[in-house]
């Protein structure tokens, strides 16, 4: 016991100080952020680290006081997250997200987002001519709880004032629609988005079913000469909202693709990195669905014109191309 109780003495004094310099800095670090440390100082803590990790590996082997395994344990865990871990702040994070990000996992997402956005042109198109040909097709593509009384029975002056009647409550009726519709439109992307990996066939039915639904609705707006002001109501929230959808299924496509054919990776490897940066994109959408929410459930009741819902609808399509296609130097 004499010589165990020496040899760890020994250890102990030959590398001590080279522990409480580490020490020392990592406290410095987590007090006030790697911003407080000098330049020479952070190159000087992977050294450290390095150094406390053979000091450990030799404790061990050598079976000293378990008292100083346990605190060059605590003291290697400390600094493995510094070296490795993510020392940006929260406000950092975010702003490199909305800069960064974002923007370029939209963008590796392009070619996918191609054929969402050909699929739902297709649906809204086949929705639009068979409801036009026939009415009752109308009922194969919305669900009687989304039209709310919108439908083929429904009286021209009934459906002029769904686009301009304001609720009763104004406030706590706007409020509640805005959140019904992002639960309910959030849903949908996100539908669209987990079962991709089932190789694309529900996120496709998705879109089919959801454009297919525009299509009718429009069909029977356009039947009572209500086509450009029904275009107004939808457009106003539709650009953020259908671009969201769009987005949500391109990152589902991605992830099934990935499953489908993995080339030369493991399947599990292809599909872990197409679902990494399809939630990249996903968690942006979230964003857009949560602005669609307060366009569809505020905006598009409480503005009346016809050429301002136009306008703000431009604005917002505009805005959002603008943002994730906009050229912009790429950083890693």
């Amino acid at each position: 016991m004499a010589e165990l109780h020496l040899k760890s003495w020994r250890f102990r004094a030959e590398r001590e100080a080279d522990w409480r310099r580490l020490e020392t800095l990592l406290a410095k670090a987590e007090k006030g952020g790697p911003a407080k440390l000098r330049s020479d100082e952070i190159l000087e803590i992977p050294l450290l680290y390095r150094q406390a990790l053979s000091s450990l590996s030799v404790a061990r082997s050598i079976s000293l006081d378990q008292s100083l395994t346990d605190y060059l344990e605590t003291l290697c865990t400390r600094s493995y997250f510094f070296v490795y871990g993510a020392r940006a702040r929260l406000p950092e994070r975010l702003a490199k997200f909305f800069r960064q990000d974002w923007p370029q996992a939209v963008q590796a997402l392009w070619r996918e987002t191609v054929v969402a956005t050909v699929l739902a042109v297709v649906s809204t198109v086949v929705g639009y001519v068979l409801v036009r040909r026939d009415p009752d097709w109308f009922h194969s593509f919305m669900d009687p709880g989304m039209a709310s009384g919108r439908d083929p029975t429904a009286t021209t002056a009934y459906l002029r004032e769904t686009l301009y009647g304001k609720p009763d409550s104004a406030i706590e009726g706007l409020t509640g629609l805005a959140s019904f519709l992002f639960t309910h439109n959030a849903q949908i992307a996100i539908f669209a988005f987990a079962l991709g990996f089932m190789f694309c066939l529900p996120t496709a039915a998705l879109v089919a079913m959801n454009f297919g639904a525009l299509g009718a609705f429009m069909a029977l707006f356009v039947s009572r000469g209500l086509g450009f002001e029904a275009a107004g109501w939808l457009s106003i929230h539709g650009t953020t909202e259908l671009f969201a959808i769009i987005l949500a299924s391109a990152a589902g496509f991605h992830i099934g693709w990935a499953v489908a054919f993995p080339g030369d990776r493991m399947r599990v490897d292809a599909a872990g990195d197409a679902g990494r940066r399809g939630a990249t994109a996903m968690a942006g959408v979230v964003v857009m669905l949560f602005a669609a929410g307060l366009l569809e459930g505020y905006g598009r009741q409480l503005i009346q014109n016809d050429l301002a819902r136009y306008a703000v609808a431009a604005a917002m399509l505009a805005g959002w191309l603008a943002y994730f296609y906009w050229p912009r130097p790429v950083t890693r």
